[in-house]
């Protein structure tokens, strides 16, 4: 049987619309041309994204700092209520925050969206949301990739990631070897669960079987609604926290030590990595009140207290470690730039009977062999 004997196999009849990639970057190259600077060269649409790198010339030793993450399983939220827009700044949060931790300044950012089935307006609201968030964060959009993959995902199906990077003097690296016993750990308040736990929470929703559009009196919204709600965006924040209160400092005496950024592994396990070793943090948990969506997911699925430590964020997206001289600042500073922030705790030395307090006693996160963070007390009511 020859080949003639049959339709011709194109790409499109294999499920790739060419036509339908470039309707989405028509649609979305306004949004991620406007978070471009002179600093971008070219346009939309090359193989390759330039930056500028002249200003690089004026650090006496400039660092590279880069990170690439996605938004895990949120996705399947997005997909499922078929609301698109937000989702890229999730999977901005959750890249440039990373980045902003040791003081760096996110300069550009590339993002990849793999989808089964190319549709142009869902790909350009996932963009157009990229593009806002990196707008937020001081950061250029400088390039991405729309792949369609037909037969690995389904028509609806997508998954988003990104990468970023950007740069910090080397003098005003901020990190674990800046902070000191006394030190103030600030919390900055989550939007909402961000883009952490949420295997955890749609296993939670579905044994409930509550449903997506369910309005939920203590939220003031649908459950979905809660669910979609942004990953809140520090980056600015924080740049901005760093220049107020290290600026004009000499290196050795700024009194911000460094940020955790509280994502996957819970508020705990983060703030440990960014201890050195046989330093603890000691948090007070009565210092704030959990909110809604995390005491429902806990009592819908009756799940310990343990497990959502380590998993969701529970109020807190940020932390802020400070000499105890500046926190007051740094409060109000965060504060006058809309970030609800509070003192949640301070900076010792391990105690002997600390790792006796069982799940309260975190020594030592993701690889990372150093300091220790001890929660105490019960949640605010």
């Amino acid at each position: 049987m020859s080949a003639t004997d049959h339709q011709p196999i194109t790409y499109a009849s294999a499920g790739v619309d060419v036509e339908a990639g470039d309707r989405a970057v028509e649609l979305m190259k306004d949004a991620v041309k406007a978070t471009h600077s002179a600093s971008v060269l070219g346009g939309v649409g090359g193989f390759a994204g330039l930056f500028d790198a002249s200003r690089l010339l004026a650090y006496k030793k400039p660092l590279l700092a880069t990170s690439t993450d996605g938004v895990g399983t949120k996705v399947a939220i997005a997909q499922a209520m078929d609301l698109h827009h937000t989702i890229g700044h999730d999977l901005v949060g959750m890249v440039v925050d990373d980045i902003v931790v040791v003081g760096a300044e996110p300069l550009f950012m590339t993002d990849y969206i793999a989808c089964g089935k190319v549709v142009p307006e869902r790909i350009a609201d996932i963009v157009r949301g990229i593009a806002e968030a990196c707008s937020l964060a001081g950061t250029a959009l400088v390039g991405g990739e729309t792949a369609e993959h037909p037969g690995l995902l389904g028509e609806h199906e997508y998954d988003v990631a990104g990468a970023a990077t950007g740069v910090v003097e080397a003098e005003r690296l901020l990190g674990p070897e800046r902070v000191r016993e006394g030190d103030v750990v600030i919390a900055m308040a989550s939007s909402g669960i961000h883009s952490n736990g949420y295997s955890l929470v749609r296993r939670v929703i579905n044994h409930a079987g509550w449903a997506l559009d369910r309005e939920v009196s203590e939220l003031g919204k649908t459950l979905g609604e809660e669910l979609l709600v942004p990953t809140k965006v520090y980056a600015a924040d924080c740049l901005d926290l760093v220049r107020a209160l290290n600026a004009d400092v000499a290196p050795d005496a700024a009194p911000l030590r460094g940020f955790s950024h509280v994502t996957g592994g819970g508020l705990a396990a983060n703030l440990a990595r960014v201890l050195p070793q046989g330093v603890m943090a000691t948090v007070d948990r009565g210092t704030w009140e959990l909110p809604p969506i995390f005491r429902l997911i806990g009592q819908l699925g009756g799940v310990p207290q343990a497990d959502l430590e380590r998993t969701l964020n529970l109020g807190v997206g940020m932390i802020a470690i400070v000499d105890p001289a500046s926190a007051d600042a740094a409060i109000a500073r965060l504060t006058d730039r809309g970030v609800a922030s509070w003192a949640m705790g301070t900076v010792g030395r391990v105690s002997g009977d600390a790792p006796s307090a069982g799940a309260d006693f975190v020594q030592g996160a993701k690889g990372v062999d150093g300091g220790a963070v001890l929660m105490q007390g019960s949640y605010a009511s």
